[in-house]
């Protein structure tokens, strides 16, 4: 296995992940593009010491930005992960 802290890089703080995390007890990380459920589960069980119960995860793709011109940019790509905890577990996010 690899390093907890490779795998998990943040947190995501949006208003859609606290409602997730306030009903359904579930977080959302960003988390290494090349992480399984396996490693990610391993990972947030290391860093918070909590009981995982499941992981979803998904792809997001980088938006295209222009300026001004033919040729645009890109933000990179990412992957997120939202993670279901135990009953009675919590993250503490401050």
């Amino acid at each position: 296995m690899r390093d907890p802290y490779s795998i998990i890089k943040n947190i995501r703080l949006t208003e859609k992940a606290a409602l997730l995390s306030e009903t359904d007890n579930q977080y959302v990380f960003v988390v290494d593009r090349s992480a399984t459920k396996i490693e990610i589960k391993y990972a947030v069980e290391k860093i918070f010491n909590k009981k995982v119960e499941d992981v979803n995860t998904m792809q997001v793709l980088g938006k295209k930005k222009r300026e001004r011109r033919a040729d645009y940019g890109k933000k990179p790509d990412w992957k997120k992960a939202i993670v279901k905890l135990k009953e009675g577990e919590k993250i503490s996010l401050t």
